[in-house]
């Protein structure tokens, strides 16, 4: 696949970047930081070296002149790096350092803390519409996903089935991240269930036959490795009865289908529908990331069923989305977004759908899904128009 410039800017600063595994942070640091002295801790010299001798670091480091940057990919790997950096870095040599990893889970229990702030935290996300340009598809982004690893692969379809088994593999069970892989594989079919939906936390335990406390560890797993998010209520200045549990995404179309369970009873349209509102979430979250997190994401249900899939809200920006899995509208489809117009009225409300063409109904904006995706940048506020 062909190297795709992506939204994620560089800064002066030592950073850390986090990505989930395959989301391009290694290419990127490549791409970007071509004179870097790179410490690659996936090849297993390196780790061995690093490992058996952590102030190796400051070795490597003094041969490169101050101002140099050093690049530590998958830090997670040996967190003990971290006190040479620190060290480093309070010596005041000049160093850069970017430290790359697909999650900070092992760092925080290693009581490592992130360098006391004296990096800032970066985020790789799965790619944006925007970023691909004419090689979106929204079809595909729904089968596939948007991960550069599994778009990369020479098979795709085989990349996406695998991805989830090589984070089981690799994360949670070499790192003895939890002690029954097996509940655990449970409970990722279990929950893909509550992917886009209210999360019922007592329903996916009794679903994969282990304790709540055990499902509450393992979405903070889930979460730590950068897999999967929530997204809380919209409460400011409410007028109704509201729900108060969040909503849960996997953080990737295509890792939500690649764990979903699909049967005779199933239905298509069902699953679609989920993987599409799963599609908005990750790039509304990406575009806030990327655009310096200026706005918070939420969702808006009302205890009598009134809902709106996504509320953006910021300094700036204030507007709600609702995503429907149709090419056909109907007026009982905006139910949700004219309840949440009537409290807020200087909201903007967009429904998004499949068709092809722009609506205005009830003094809603209806548009194709496709095209609000490929116009979503970090540099262009949101705004319906």
């Amino acid at each position: 696949m062909e190297t795709i410039t992506r939204f994620l800017q560089d800064t002066k600063q030592s950073f850390f970047l986090f990505g989930p595994r395959g989301t391009g942070k290694s290419t990127w640091v490549h791409e970007n930081l071509k004179n870097a002295l790179f410490i690659d801790l996936l090849a297993p010299e390196v780790f061995r070296a690093y490992s058996a001798k952590p102030e190796r670091l400051r070795e490597a480091s003094e041969a490169h002149k101050s101002g140099s940057t050093i690049v530590i990919d998958e830090i997670q790997k040996i967190p003990e790096l971290l006190d040479v950096v620190h060290q480093l870095m309070e010596q005041r040599h000049g160093w850069r350092f970017v430290l790359t990893g697909s999650s900070a889970r092992k760092l925080k229990r290693s009581g490592v803390d992130l360098l006391a702030g004296r990096a800032v935290v970066k985020t790789m996300h799965p790619f944006m519409a925007a970023e691909l340009g004419n090689l979106f598809s929204l079809e595909e982004a729904l089968t596939l996903g948007l991960i550069p690893l599994v778009l990369g692969a020479p098979s795709p379809k085989e990349a996406v089935s695998a991805y989830v088994a090589l984070y089981l593999k690799e994360e949670v069970q070499m790192e003895g991240l939890v002690r029954n892989i097996g509940a655990f594989s449970r409970f990722l079919e279990a929950i893909s269930f509550s992917h886009g939906a209210v999360l019922n936390i007592s329903d996916v335990a009794r679903d994969c036959q282990v304790e709540r406390k055990t499902v509450e560890g393992y979405i903070s797993i889930l979460e730590d490795l950068l897999l999967a998010f929530r997204i809380p209520v919209f409460t400011k200045r409410a007028k109704r009865h509201l729900s108060f549990h969040p909503k849960f995404y996997y953080v990737d179309a295509g890792v939500f289908r690649s764990v979903r369970p699909a049967g005779p009873i199933d239905s298509p349209q069902e699953i679609d529908g989920a993987a599409i509102e799963g599609l908005v979430a990750q790039h509304l979250r990406a575009w806030n990331y990327y655009s310096g997190e200026s706005c918070n994401l939420y969702f808006w249900r009302t205890k009598s069923g009134n809902e709106v899939d996504f509320v953006v809200y910021g300094k700036d920006t204030f507007c709600a989305i609702e995503v429907k899995n149709t090419a056909r509208i109907q007026s009982k489809m905006l139910k949700g977004l004219v309840a949440f117009k009537e409290d807020y009225p200087e909201a903007q409300a967009c429904l998004l759908y499949r068709g092809k063409e722009r609506l205005k109904i009830q003094d809603v904006l209806c548009m194709p899904c496709e095209e609000f995706l490929m116009n979503l940048k970090p540099d262009k506020p949101i705004r319906f128009i």
